[in-house]
């Protein structure tokens, strides 16, 4: 059942990133609205994500579905899918190729299957709970790094938590001689972090149409990730810590120290 939902969601990720590219190859014509501060929505977003949508409701009519641009939609069959048609936003209608299509599933909450498709660098990073991860066909792991001065750190903003968040992130790791990275795609950096080219990544607040996909193919990649309840991300986000498993314990000290106490939701 995951090996079938699994390269569903591959298929169709791809072929919404097709959909993705046909716009970012005409932006001079994009409809491009702001939904909040540094949160920007453009009719690619919408269109891809219906796109999405209806194929997953021919395939499988009795899932819920899940969509940054569309809300939720309750179904009976115990799976949701959890769908961000470009994760990367910001940079798409700016011309810069960091962008991305990202499809997860969730049953019982548990996420199963998680893709992250990068349609300009025609990159495909899947994983399906059990199944091990992989970019294009290919196996990935974890960074092997054991140090912070060995490797960068991907670090997330986002306009719903505390500018200091992401501030005393960076002047933590600084201070302990690593380095920041940041491509305004969460999604993308997750899928880094999964195949080694981050040795982790941090936010201190992610929708989960950003992050459950990308947690399930950094887990299955072998990199540690901060536990979560998947079913109350689904509505509310998370905080997300993750790291190569020989710098975890100190990514994981640093987020704590620096980024502001959770509040109850």
């Amino acid at each position: 059942m995951i090996s079938e939902r699994l390269a569903f969601a591959e298929s169709l990720a791809i072929r919404a990133g097709e959909l993705g590219l046909e716009y970012f190859r005409k932006l001079d014509t994009l409809t491009i609205t702001q939904k909040g501060h540094q949160d920007l929505v453009s009719e690619a977003d919408r269109n891809v994500e219906t796109l999405i949508r209806q194929e997953l409701a021919k395939s499988y009519p009795d899932d819920g579905i899940l969509g940054e641009e569309h809300g939720m939609e309750e179904g009976g069959s115990g799976y949701t899918w959890v769908i961000d048609p470009i994760d990367g936003t910001a940079n798409f209608v700016t011309a810069i190729p960091q962008w991305c299509v990202i499809i997860a599933c969730v049953h019982q909450g548990q996420i199963i299957v998680g893709v992250i498709h990068d349609p300009v660098a025609g990159e495909t990073f899947t994983a399906g709970a059990g199944h091990g991860a992989f970019l294009n066909g290919k196996p990935i792991r974890s960074s092997d790094s054991q140090s912070l001065t060995n490797g960068s750190v991907g670090v997330g903003f986002n306009g719903r938590t505390a500018p200091t968040d992401a501030v005393n992130v960076i002047g933590a790791l600084v201070s302990k001689g690593g380095v920041f990275f940041r491509n305004a795609s969460g999604g993308l950096m997750l899928a880094y972090a999964a195949s080694g080219r981050l040795i982790g990544y941090v936010e201190a607040h992610m929708n989960a149409w950003d992050c459950l996909a990308g947690l399930l193919i950094a887990r299955e990649a072998g990199v540690e990730v901060m536990e979560q309840d998947i079913t109350h991300a689904l509505y509310h986000g998370a905080r997300v810590v993750v790291g190569a498993p020989g710098v975890f314990n100190e990514i994981k000290e640093i987020a704590e120290s620096s980024f502001a106490p959770l509040e109850a939701a």
